[in-house]
């Protein structure tokens, strides 16, 4: 298991320059294109989205009142604590924020890959496979506390305790191959 907190994240510009994105894990191709990201970020305002050729997104609102994504013949909202996704190389414009910030939980994957599953759970066992826990707050895990904002990654079957945000792949491992070597990561702690 490994365990990553606030220390190990890493904050970036968007892409269009409106905002900032803080990056909490990243693994790329042997080339350097995007295979997985998963990032936070706060929409403040309305106006566009970045795009991501190649990529599939899947948004989840963690905090605020949420906002509506439209262009490019789509149109959906945004809710909190409900997961959307969308292709990341068309033109979305984000409005209905009426100056409430939104913060937001990110997944981006090359279209090469099926899209990870994103839930919202809560005090359930997550069966062994390859999973990504986020904790929406102080969280228990097989019986060690967890704090708000840290991110785990595992293939062992995880008893949780409290809200966590779950990412578990579709397709082959992402965490398992030659590939995965997140810059910054320390077991997890017990």
């Amino acid at each position: 298991m490994i365990h990553l907190t606030a220390a190990d994240y890493r904050r970036q510009p968007w892409k269009n320059g409106r905002g900032v994105t803080t990056e909490l894990l990243h693994i790329r191709e042997p080339d350097g294109r995007t295979r997985l990201r998963l990032s936070r970020a706060s929409v403040t305002e309305d106006g566009p989205f970045s795009v991501f050729p190649g990529i599939a997104r899947n948004l989840t609102v963690l905090s605020g009142p949420g906002f509506r994504l439209s262009g490019s013949g789509m149109n959906f909202r945004c809710d909190p604590l409900v997961p959307v996704a969308f292709p990341g190389d068309i033109e979305l414009t984000a409005s209905e924020t009426n100056g409430r910030p939104s913060d937001d939980f990110n997944v981006m994957i090359a279209e090469s890959f099926p899209m990870p599953q994103v839930l919202v759970a809560r005090d359930t066992v997550l069966p062994p496979g390859e999973v990504m826990v986020y904790a929406l707050g102080q969280i228990t895990i097989n019986g060690s506390t967890v704090d708000e904002g840290d991110l785990l990654l595992t293939t062992d079957r995880m008893t949780l305790v409290g809200a966590a945000l779950v990412v578990r792949p579709m397709g082959p491992p992402l965490l398992q191959d030659q590939n995965f070597s997140p810059k910054n990561f320390r077991p997890a702690r017990s």
